[in-house]
Order: C-alpha cells, then structure tokens, then sequence
C-alpha cells in the first residue's frame, strides 16, 4: 500500500483508495469468519463495536515502527517481534500482554476468556485464519522476525 500512497513518487489517489476499500471489506470478512476444529466456516457470534478502519488504523501506526511483526486472528490482533523497544506504545493503544506467547494482544472491548485451556498460536492461527501485515521496508522483519 505505501508505494501506492499518493504522497509518494508514482503513488495514484484512485488506485489508493480503491486498495483501502478491498482492505476494508477483506478485513471484515477475516474478522468475522472463522473456523472451528472441524475445519466448518462460520460467522462470529460476538458483536463488536470496532470498524475495519479502527483496526487499520491501528496496524498502519505499528507499521510505522521498526521490527514489528501485526498479525490479524479472528477478533484477536497479535503484535510480536521487537515489542520490548514499543511496549509504552502497545500499551497506549490497550494491547495487553500474553506471556505465554511472548506477544502483545488486542481483542474486542468487553472480551472475556472463559476457558482455562491455554491455546498455542499455531493452533489459534488454524482455527480463527491469520493475516501478517509488515512494512515491506522493514529489514528487521524481512530478515526473519516473525510470530
């Protein structure tokens, strides 16, 4: 998206705006779909007050740093990588920290676990889908950082 951005040398308004409409509606579709252990599709039952944009907007600030790694499970945001360098950052932006997994996590307003069961990202990743999003001029991340 950023070297199509219309601020850049070649960007285009027009093809900008037709790539953050495709987002958007990609988004919602990846946010409200999922997979159960069965492998069957279905919607999510949970209601969610966040807009595509909320979400975008959010990945499009952590994009601006370095070595982070956003990634997009069901109604979860994962942030991993060089999270100690951007922790006040994450916090600002109400992400919570996972121990366990070694990365920061953003759900819906209201979430609430209610199971005991300790789920691994793999598993997390085949059962809700994921997308990585990660700014193609970060050498960090292109190097091999990765959830």
């Amino acid at each position: 998206m950023l070297k199509f951005h219309p601020d850049k040398q070649g960007g285009d308004v027009a093809v900008a705006q037709a790539i953050n409409e495709e987002y958007e509606i990609l988004f919602e579709c990846v946010k409200n779909k999922h997979r159960n252990k069965e492998n069957t599709v279905y919607e999510s039952y949970y209601e969610t007050d966040e807009t595509p944009s909320d979400f975008i907007n959010i990945i499009n600030e952590l994009l601006k740093k370095k070595g982070l790694v956003v990634e997009l499970c069901g109604l979860f945001l994962w942030v991993s990588g060089d999270t100690k360098t951007h922790k006040e950052l994450l916090k600002s932006l109400h992400f919570k920290y996972s121990s366990n997994k070694f990365a920061w996590y953003l759900t819906y307003k209201g979430y609430k676990k209610r199971s005991k069961t300790v789920w691994e990202m793999d598993r997390i990743r085949q059962a809700f889908g994921s997308r990585v999003y990660s700014n193609p001029d970060d050498k960090a991340v292109s190097a091999g950082v990765r959830v």
